[in-house]
């Protein structure tokens, strides 16, 4: 399993521990990973990923997955991420033409 975000992309970035006599010596940050379980609203499904803990304030702040997955970059998102961005946003198309 990959040390990457399913839903931001932020992944291992790597730097230099760099001591007080300035010795440096090669580091890895890995980023703050999570399994959590989502719900769709849209889909009525729960869907277990594996986000960052910035992620998951992301998808708090801007209303649930759905609402940050319609607005994310697909770039940045994993296969199985877009496959849900895909739905969601179909379905959303659904419930928009059966609407008018």
């Amino acid at each position: 399993m990959s040390r990457a975000c399913e839903l931001t992309g932020k992944a291992v970035q790597s730097g230099n521990n760099v001591s007080h006599a300035n010795n440096k010596t090669r580091r890895k940050f890995l980023p703050n990973l999570c399994n959590v379980t989502l719900i769709s609203d849209s889909l009525g499904q729960r869907y277990r990923l594996r986000v960052s803990a910035y992620a998951l304030r992301s998808v708090e702040h801007r209303g649930g997955l759905d609402a940050f997955l319609l607005k994310a970059d697909a770039g940045d998102l994993s296969q199985r991420a877009r496959l849900l961005k895909r739905q969601i946003a179909k379905k959303a198309a659904e419930a928009d033409a059966a609407a008018s």
